[in-house]
This record gives structure tokens, C-alpha cells and sequence, in this order.
């Protein structure tokens, strides 16, 4: 009898072979902190990642927390494919994310503030003000903050005022009667965002160095200076997160740009999801604050230091010292691009596979230059998803419709948070003469696409790039993305078909190359992974490799479990989301999911299938989740050059070896360090990766 006779019947799945989302999603966080805690990484790149540790935390109360909480208040029950009911899951993600808190503020108050005043750079805290320093500051707090402060002592004239979403307050208690007569006890003081979060001690006639107050503890000190004549009794910071998600009505909506402005006014007035406190804050004040933004106990956090650790960002920016930073690199520029015959030229003879941060972004701002003044370029279509107003991509752009290009540009209006930037972006491009269109509406437009139609020969012939990644010039510098530029007959007439598609009615267009969400690329997906479960069944060898951001497709993990279970080895590299439980026996045994958290942001979706010794590798702008599968409009290309399949899998293998960096899951949802074994080569896959580019340099 053979093993392929001895495997047990295919296991039912349930709930409990799935891991929750949000849960899952909180761990990422987590493990961005625990960056803060390692001492191999530069002190203030230690201190960014705290920072965004708990800028993320803001985003997920916004966007997660604020989605569960409608449907919790809507009474909904149905629990999602772990089993959780949205209440469930508001009482787990409430008891993670309070341990969370709790560990920023130790690692912010015993770990990186003594080891910045070892190194000179000090946040100096009320209680240790000299009276040179109280002097300076109460000059600076009478000329720059106290004439754009607006306090509101709360009586019935005066109801609690509108909060803005994560603005920093503070509730002031008083004693005392005013000019009026009034004695109401209780004000409030918003803190302006126009004031800078620090500022830097400069004394005349004092070095001072590297000496920083928070301009929280600046209000905080002259208080009284604020409310003259009476008794301040206290004052605590407090500030809200809001459900910032936007709602537009596809039924009732006509201009959705217009309807998105609409919205982004009310943004800052969502129905609030979060209260954070100072840790000294009366009961009472707690209480009070709690009735007031309708926040249940478990909703509310008690912070030891300044209320958004997400304020120490400026720091880095402020103290001028690079030897705490990561060390600069350069880029590379692929010779083949360099060719004095231009780029056009290069990418007819082959393929140009990118790889950000490490290669540079500049060739894709370069296709577009030489494109507005090459003289047969007739078109140019581009997606953008983020990207800004001020872009060299989108001056790129516009010196095309200037040279008298035809330019279309399809921008995603509802790019979370970023739809404010788009929405001035889009009037910027029209006011050049570009073509702006928004997609299709209630399908974001999330791929990455760049077309340029040249005529050669009295032929159109299609340039194109294709991407994992948006088109910003900065993010391409931080986050790991691939690119391909390409003059391939398919790939081009497939780009050109999407693009059509998104510009005008139609049809759905049969591509022969390009996978398309919401119409091939899920089906193909599965239907790959079908195909290594026939090739282990017959006995040969079987092997998927992803790599994404995350994976929480129920139909995708379902087809994995099914393939482990046959046999099919799968190594999951899963940044953030995964909701897939490895190493359960009889089910996914055979599966092994890690993340990796290091310089720069794994962004890129890399998906390598064996197929019986001939590996197909596709890149995608998708992740393995519902709303890139069926509700995007997404794409997944093949990589046709064998070169270029070969150094893609070189790079999934080497972040599998990975041991400094990563972090391997357990089937509990657990996640641990991988550390090297004694005498192990220590590997990091993005550093070896930029000491490969340093090299070609």
C-alpha cells in the first residue's frame, strides 16, 4: 500500500482551525513594538518604532474597532469564521490591546527615555524645571501658545463641546468665581494642532543641546496663567479615537468626489471608540468623560506618560544625529536601464524586474520623462492609488499632457485616509488637462498599473509596469515592493483591456496573461494550489510559497488545509493579517507561517507555485483577503522570464531561512522569535538583500 493510500479522509474544517482577524492584526502591532526593545537597532529607529507602534493602534480602533462596534450596536450576532461574535471579539481585542498599551508605556518610560538622556537627548519633565528654564517657557507659552488657546468652562451656556478625533485635551478642574460670577468648577482646554507636539529648550546664553518639554506639560504648567484669578485644582490630559471610516451611498450618490468631501468634514466627528486618560486622573473625571463619549470601561485607557506616544516622531526630526539612525544607502540603478539608447530600447530587448527598496523607483518615474518626449509615445494610462499631490510621479505626468500627450489617470478616491490628498491630487491633474476617472464605483481600484502606446513600425506597441506597490517615491523607499516593466504582447494587450475597462462600460474582457479580481485572479489562485494537490496525490513533489500582507480569505485557507492535507508543503511569509492556524496535525501540518519585521515594511505579494518542477510565480497587488478577491479591482501578473522567476524564489527562500528577523506562528496563534542555533549563520533577508544592492553600486 502506498502513502498516498494511507491518508486519512479529508478532515472536516471548523471554526477552530481559524484564528480571529483583529487579534491577529494586534500581534503585528505588538511585534512592531517588541522592535523597540531590540538593542541591535539604532536607539532612534527604536523609538520610530514604538511611534508607529502606536500610530497603527490609532488606525485599528478607527477602521477595526469602529466597524465591529456598529455591528455589535446593530445588534448583529453572527459570528465571523473563527466563531466570534462581533461582542466577543470587542472583549478580546479590549484585553490584548490594554496589555499593549501597558507595554509601550514601560518600554517609552524605563527602556528609551535613559537610554536618550545617556546619549544627550533629554524630555525634561515639569518637576525638574530650573527657574531659567520656567522663565523662558512661560515667555514662550504667553507669545506662542496662550493667544491661540480657546478654553470652555463647561456650564449651560457652555455644553461639552465637539472633540476632535485623537486631539489632545485637558479637563481642568477649578475654584473660584470668574468676572461674571460664574463657578461651574470644570473647563476644558484643546490643544491646537498647529502647535508643534515638542519643544526644544533654547536658553539665551545657555547650551542647552539636545533638551526637549512637551508642549502637553507646557499647558499643563501655566495653567493657571490660562484661567486668571481662579484656582486650578488639577488639569489631566484626555484624547478620543473616533470611527473614522467614510460612508458613500452607491445608490444615492452621483458625484462620488463630491460626496467623499462631504464626508471627510464629519470624519473628525465619528462615534467615538476610544478614551485615553492620564493615569492620575480622579475617578470622577474618568466617569464623567466615560458618560460624556457614551465609553464603556473597557474602552478606556489609562496611559503612564504623554496620552499618543505617536508625538515623539518629531524627536527624531529635532536632535540631528544620524549615527542613532539606520546608515543611508543608495539605491540601484539597473544597468540595463542605463542604455544611451534609452529605456524604450532596454525593455523591448527583455524584462526589467524591480525590486524597492533596494533597486530604485527612479526608472518608473524615467519610463514616464522619456515617454513625454519621445516623439512616437501617443498614450499614457496610469493607476494611483496613493501617491499625493506633490509626487515626481505626477510631475512626470503632467510634463506629459504639457508635450502633448494624452493622459488618463484613474485615481481610487477612497484610498483609507489618504482621500483628502486624492481628491486635491485630482483637481491638480485636471487643471493640466489630464484625464481623471475614479474607477468603478463600489470596487476600489487597488491595482498598479502604468501603460505607455508608442507607435513603432506604424504599430502600437504597449510599455508597461506592473506592481505589488503604490506609486510613491517615499514608500518605495521604506516599504519591499516589485515591479515589472515589460513590453510583452499579452501583457500590454491585457493592461490596455483593464484599463478600458475602467475608463469605460463593457463587458468583461477574456486576458490572456494578467489575472484580474474580481473576475480570474481567485479562481486561478485556486485552481493552482488544486493542481499540487493532484501532483502530491500522484506522488511527486508539491510546494507552495506566499508571500503577502495578509491572509483571510475562508475559501483560499480552506483549499490550503486541503492541499496540506494531501501533502502539498506550504511555507506562508505573512506580514500582518493571517488567520490560518499552522502545525494542527491532520490538517495543516503541513503548512508553516512566518512574519518578518525589519527595516522596511514587507509589502510585496510574491506567490510561487512547484508545479512538478516548472515554477509559475506571480506577483499581485492583492492580498488573500475577500475584499481584494471580490471587491477590487486587483491584479496578479505571471513572471515569463526565467531569470526573473528564479531571483523571486531566491528571495522567498532566503526569507524562510531568515533568523533575525522573523517570527514563526504556532496553531495556538502564538508568535515566536526564530533565533539562530549556536554556532548558525545569523541571516537577515532584507539586509542581505540591501548589502547585494550596495554591492552592484
Amino acid at each position: 500500500m502506498t502513502d498516498v493510500e494511507q491518508l486519512p479522509d479529508t478532515v472536516t474544517i471548523g471554526p477552530e482551525h481559524f484564528l480571529n482577524r483583529e487579534l491577529s492584526l494586534l500581534k503585528f502591532h505588538q511585534r512592531v513594538m517588541e522592535q523597540a526593545k531590540n538593542d541591535s537597532i539604532p536607539l532612534l529607529e527604536r523609538l520610530r518604532f514604538l511611534c508607529i507602534s502606536s500610530t497603527n493602534l490609532d488606525e485599528f480602533f478607527e477602521v477595526r474597532v469602529g466597524g465591529l462596534k456598529e455591528r455589535h450596536e446593530a445588534g448583529s450576532t453572527l459570528p465571523d469564521i473563527d466563531g466570534l461574535s462581533p461582542e466577543l471579539q470587542l472583549e478580546g481585542i479590549a484585553s490584548f490591546a490594554h496589555e499593549l498599551v501597558d507595554s509601550q508605556y514601560d518600554i517609552f518610560n524605563h527602556v528609551l527615555l535613559p537610554l536618550l538622556a545617556a546619549e544627550g537627548i533629554e524630555i525634561v519633565k515639569r518637576e525638574n524645571w530650573n527657574k531659567a528654564q520656567i522663565a523662558w517657557l512661560k515667555d514662550y507659552f504667553h507669545h506662542e501658545v496662550l493667544p491661540l488657546l480657546s478654553p470652555i468652562g463647561l456650564d449651560p451656556a457652555h455644553p461639552f463641546p465637539r472633540i476632535l478625533n485623537k486631539s489632545l485635551n485637558f479637563m481642568v478642574f477649578l475654584q473660584g468665581k470668574d468676572a461674571f460670577g460664574r463657578n461651574s468648577g470644570r473647563a476644558i482646554v484643546q490643544c491646537p494642532r498647529s502647535l508643534p507636539n515638542l519643544v526644544r529648550l533654547e536658553l539665551p546664553d545657555v547650551e542647552t543641546g539636545n533638551q526637549f518639554v512637551f508642549m502637553s506639560s507646557i499647558i499643563h504648567y501655566f495653567m493657571d496663567e490660562i484661567f486668571f484669578g481662579m484656582t486650578v485644582k488639577g488639569s489631566y490630559q484626555f484624547r478620543v479615537t473616533r470611527n473614522s471610516d467614510l460612508f458613500v451611498d452607491k445608490e444615492e450618490t452621483d458625484d462620488l468626489r463630491r460626496a467623499i468631501e462631504g464626508e471627510l468634514v464629519y470624519r473628525q466627528y465619528g462615534d467615538e471608540v476610544r478614551l485615553e486618560v492620564a493615569e492620575n486622573s480622579p475617578p470622577e473625571m474618568v466617569d464623567f468623560l466615560m458618560a460624556q463619549f457614551e465609553i464603556r470601561a473597557l474602552d478606556c485607557y489609562r496611559v503612564n506618560g504623554p496620552v499618543n506616544l505617536n508625538r515623539l516622531l518629531e524627536l527624531i526630526d529635532h536632535v540631528n544625529r544620524p549615527d542613532l539612525l539606520y546608515p543611508q544607502f543608495e539605491p540601484h540603478y539597473p544597468k540595463v536601464l542605463r542604455r544611451k539608447s534609452g529605456i524604450f530600447d532596454s525593455v523591448a530587448r527583455s524584462d526589467v524586474l524591480l525590486q524597492h527598496p533596494f533597486d530604485s523607483f527612479l526608472p518608473i518615474v524615467d519610463l514616464i520623462r522619456q515617454a513625454a518626449k519621445d516623439p512616437d509615445v501617443v498614450t499614457i494610462k496610469q493607476t494611483l492609488y496613493r501617491t499625493g499631490a506633490k509626487s515626481i510621479i505626477v510631475d512626470a505626468l503632467v510634463a506629459a499632457a504639457r508635450a502633448g500627450k494624452e493622459v488618463t489617470v484613474v485615481i481610487e478616491l477612497l484610498a483609507r485616509f489618504d482621500e483628502e490628498a486624492n481628491v486635491a491630487l485630482a483637481t491638480r491633474l485636471q487643471e493640466y488637462g489630464i484625464h481623471v476617472v475614479y474607477g468603478v464605483f463600489g470596487y476600489k481600484t487597488h491595482a498598479k498599473l502604468l501603460m505607455i502606446a508608442r507607435k513603432e513600425k506604424n504599430r502600437l506597441r504597449h510599455y508597461v509596469h506592473l506592481g505589488t506597490g503604490n506609486y510613491h517615491p517615499k514608500t518605495a523607499t521604506i516599504y519591499t515592493d516589485y515591479g515589472l516593466i515589460t513590453a510583452n504582447k499579452q501583457i500590454g494587450d491585457d493592461v490596455n483591456r483593464i484599463f478600458l475597462q475602467l475608463t469605460s462600460l463593457g463587458r468583461v474582457s477574456k486576458l490572456d496573461k494578467v489575472l484580474q479580481a474580481p473576475f480570474t485572479l481567485h479562481k486561478t489562485l485556486m485552481r493552482h494550489i488544486d493542481r499540487e494537490i493532484q501532483f502530491a496525490k500522484d506522488g511527486r513533489a508539491a510546494r507552495i510559497i506566499a508571500k503577502m500582507n495578509s491572509l483571510a480569505e475562508e475559501k483560499l485557507i480552506h483549499k490550503l488545509y486541503e492541499a496540506s492535507q494531501a501533502g502539498v508543503k506550504i511555507d506562508l511569509i505573512i506580514r500582518g493579517i493571517c488567520q490560518v492556524r499552522p502545525g494542527i496535525p491532520g490538517v495543516s501540518d503541513n503548512i508553516t507561517v512566518r512574519s518578518v519585521v525589519g527595516r522596511f515594511l514587507e509589502h510585496t505579494r510574491a506567490f510561487c507555485f512547484h508545479n512538478d518542477g516548472d515554477p509559475e510565480v506571480i506577483l499581485a497587488s492583492a492580498d488573500w483577503m475577500m475584499r481584494n478577491m471580490f471587491h477590487r479591482v486587483e491584479t496578479g501578473f505571471p513572471l515569463l522570464s526565467k531569470k526573473n522567476r528564479d531571483k523571486v524564489i531566491a528571495d522567498l527562500e532566503l526569507y524562510l531561512l531568515d533568523n533575525v528577523q522573523a517570527w514563526e506562528l504556532d496553531s495556538q496563534g502564538d508568535y515566536h522569535p526564530v533565533t539562530a542555533l549556536e554556532g548558525e549563520e545569523l541571516i537577515s533577508a532584507q539586509m542581505s538583500l540591501l548589502t547585494a544592492a550596495t554591492a552592484r553600486n
